[in-house]
């Protein structure tokens, strides 16, 4: 049955952090939790853990409600949550033990992960000698070392350097062929477009969109045209109408109105002896559609 949330609402005084969310979450894989900082992304994470009470509707994992004695879950939140004094080993053993897994059982787990996200070298450093990227793959650790089988990242991504994410990244997906369940929590759209089959889209607490992101990107249809050619490329798109959309060192993205008009582009380029090393036809990226989205709700 998985994770089924259901009219969840929060409200904090007169305003509502969390309004009616539903949405489920059947099968193992990465489901992605959307929005801008303040739409309501954590205090959902939280509302569903229990951490605080909903003030209505509510959130079940095969029927039974979620706490420590009825799920194994793990929590990544935003925040820093390690111990900076202590050694690092020796804080995820004691992570361990809370979670109920004997001593050499947590140390096992814990030396695994450390040498998968490549900190181990770390093991007997105290947490504040560490950089940012390798403090959050510490805590990473600490809510993943007992093999919990619902997981939410929230913002896992924040403060990365590029080596760091990816090996992340890689960890991400190996969770996912282990048959976890995730829920990412992040306001990076792109992120979203790399890992989740499914979403919800969170504005100001309301659901603002949510569905499957294949499905969401199709209705759209083909808006955009990415192309990265040398020549007068840009004067051969205005003879036939396209607009400019953003202009990138090594490439340039359009927008147009359907295929046809894409193919006519592309002979025009032909004609002028242009060949373009690269020629994007693609639905709007998840970024567009959640400016647009939002936008309609002002």
């Amino acid at each position: 049955m998985g994770l089924i949330v259901n009219e969840l609402t929060k409200k904090f005084g007169e305003k509502t952090a969390v309004d009616h969310l539903s949405f489920s979450m059947e099968i193992p894989g990465v489901f992605g939790l959307l929005g801008t900082n303040g739409a309501g992304k954590t205090t959902t994470i939280r509302t569903i853990l229990g951490i605080m009470n909903p003030d209505f509707g509510s959130a079940t994992w095969n029927n039974t409600r979620i706490t420590r004695e009825t799920l194994s879950f793990g929590y990544l939140p935003e925040e820093r949550g390690i111990y900076m004094k202590t050694k690092v080993l020796e804080q995820l053993v004691y992570f361990g033990m809370l979670r109920g897994m004997k001593k050499e059982a947590a140390r096992k787990s814990a030396l695994d992960y450390m040498e998968r996200l490549q900190v181990t070298e770390y093991k007997n450093v105290p947490a504040e000698k560490l950089s940012k990227g390798n403090q959050q793959k510490v805590q990473l650790i600490a809510a993943i070392i007992h093999n919990p089988r619902l997981i939410f990242l929230d913002e896992p991504f924040s403060g990365l350097d590029p080596v760091n994410a990816q090996v992340l990244r890689q960890l991400v997906r190996e969770l996912v062929e282990e048959g976890k369940y995730i829920i990412l929590s992040t306001h990076q759209m792109e992120t979203v477009e790399e890992y989740c089959k499914d979403l919800v889209i969170l504005d100001r607490g309301k659901t603002l969109l949510k569905g499957n992101l294949k499905e969401i990107k199709a209705g759209y249809g083909h808006t955009n045209l990415v192309v990265s050619a040398q020549g007068d490329v840009r004067s051969i798109a205005e003879q036939n109408g396209l607009q400019l959309f953003e202009e990138r060192a090594s490439e340039t993205e359009y927008k147009i109105q359907g295929d046809d008009m894409a193919h006519q582009f592309l002979k025009g380029l032909l004609d002028a002896d242009i060949y373009p090393v690269k020629f994007e036809i693609r639905e709007p990226s998840l970024q567009e559609i959640f400016v647009r989205k939002a936008g309609e709700t002002k």
